[in-house]
């Protein structure tokens, strides 16, 4: 049944498939769903003001969901921090209506590992591959490449979930982020092979001012070196991206080597440090895919532009000082990031130094 915080205005915070079905009849007007695994920060607010520029009703699904974690440790440890993101929806909601938004939030469906998947009676196998329940396959050359090449069920689950709540929310509209690339355009798969009715709307990259993509992830980075450190992946993207914009190069080796060298540069600064100082990481990939369908492209045809993306993990740190800002953990995890850059068609301005 749909829960009532105590707080004014209240969201209503909705458990169940069916309570969330019951709302959603009531409505009676255009509906945009913005999914979330929660964790909310101004990446997600930007996605949730797009949202209610568009529909008049705003539905937010918070639900981390378990088939498309790496391992079910990660899954496990996921921070649940559903009182805080409800109180930022909130005062979001608030700020909506001071405003005169078209769209408010309506409600915040936060469904139970149970209701998502009820055919699961060990609550630690989600393993996309057990047999049981259904799910969607996506195209390998969307779903095994870049993010799926060492996740290769990833995608199977987010493709499974986003269908699940396609179902239950029968929304008109569903906003992803940008900086999750490859994930709209499997969405947007999803949605034109199955004959959904549902207009997938892609919102820009939110970045803090040193350039860093915000993202849930980032709790993890600390405010320390490692948080520092990771702006190495935007840099090394940025080389790439002033190569073509600057340059007009439009060879793809010639486009990643700018992208490692700036890696490969920040590495070697790294390695000359102390250990009580340093922050390492590893490059995953660097890559220039065709936007439509991730296909490696080797020459970038500046008519239709391209996909720059990278990936990276930073590494557990050596040794921790106390106090230090290390993280939600302190410094103890490999902490997978993401970013990418558009390469637009021509006619498209210098991208700027960060």
């Amino acid at each position: 049944a749909a829960k009532m915080s105590a707080s004014a205005p209240a969201l209503q915070v909705i458990h169940t498939v069916a309570s969330m079905r019951r709302l959603r009849s009531t409505f009676l007007d255009t509906v945009s769903l913005v999914p979330t695994m929660g964790m909310l920060h101004a990446g997600h607010m930007s996605l949730i003001r797009l949202a209610a520029s568009q529909s008049r009703s705003v539905i937010v699904s918070i639900y981390a969901n378990p088939t498309q974690f790496a391992s079910a440790e990660e899954c496990t440890t996921y921070p649940s921090t559903l009182k805080a993101d409800v109180a930022l929806l909130e005062k979001l909601d608030e700020v909506l209506r001071r405003e005169g938004s078209l769209g408010r939030i309506e409600a915040v469906f936060a469904p139970t590992d149970r209701e998502i998947y009820p055919f699961i009676s060990d609550s630690t196998d989600f393993s996309t591959t057990s047999g049981r329940g259904s799910y969607i396959t996506i195209s390998p050359v969307l779903s095994q490449r870049l993010e799926g090449a060492d996740q290769p069920h990833h995608f199977i689950g987010v493709a499974t979930v986003c269908m699940k709540l396609f179902n239950v929310v029968r929304p008109h509209k569903a906003v992803f982020g940008e900086k999750d690339f490859q994930q709209t355009l499997v969405v947007k798969r999803l949605v034109d092979d199955l004959f959904l009715d549902i207009e997938i709307v892609v919102g820009e990259t939110v970045r803090e001012e040193d350039g860093l993509a915000v993202s849930s992830r980032n709790v993890y980075l600390g405010n320390g070196r490692t948080r520092k450190v990771a702006t190495v992946l935007w840099r090394a993207l940025c080389a790439g991206a002033r190569a073509f914009y600057g340059e007009g190069e439009v060879v793809r080796e010639k486009i990643l080597e700018r992208c490692r060298e700036e890696a490969l540069n920040e590495q070697m600064v790294q390695e000359r440090m102390d250990l009580s100082q340093r922050a390492m990481f590893k490059v995953l990939y660097f890559e220039m895919s065709d936007l439509g369908s991730l296909e490696d492209v080797e020459e970038v045809d500046t008519s239709k532009g391209a996909l720059l993306s990278g990936a990276i993990r930073m590494l557990p740190l050596e040794t921790v000082a106390e106090n230090e800002g290390a993280g939600l953990r302190n410094g103890t995890d490999t902490i997978r990031l993401i970013d990418s850059i558009v390469l637009k068609p021509s006619n498209t301005q210098l991208v700027e130094e960060v």
